[in-house]
C-alpha cells in the first residue's frame, strides 16, 4: 500500500493489475497513465499525452503498490 508522499512524477507503480507513471500530483489525487499497454512509446511523451490520463483518489491509492 502507498501513501499520497510515496508519488512523484514520472515515477512508475502498480495498481489494478496496470504498471502505471505518475503525470502529475494534487492536494488529493494522483494522476497517472497506463504504460505497458501501449506498443507505440511516443503515445508516453507528453504532456500532452496520447492517452486518457486517470485520475486516483485516496481509495484508489490504497490498492496501488511500487515498483520493487
Amino acid at each position: 500500500m502507498m501513501q499520497f508522499s510515496d508519488f512523484e512524477i514520472g515515477g512508475e507503480f502498480n495498481c489494478g493489475g496496470k504498471r502505471w507513471r505518475c503525470t502529475d500530483l494534487g492536494q488529493r489525487v494522483v494522476v497517472a497513465i497506463p504504460i505497458d499497454q501501449h506498443n507505440d512509446p511516443s503515445w508516453l511523451n507528453g504532456p500532452p499525452y496520447a492517452i486518457a490520463e486517470t485520475v486516483f483518489d485516496e481509495y484508489d491509492v490504497e490498492g496501488c503498490s511500487p515498483i520493487e
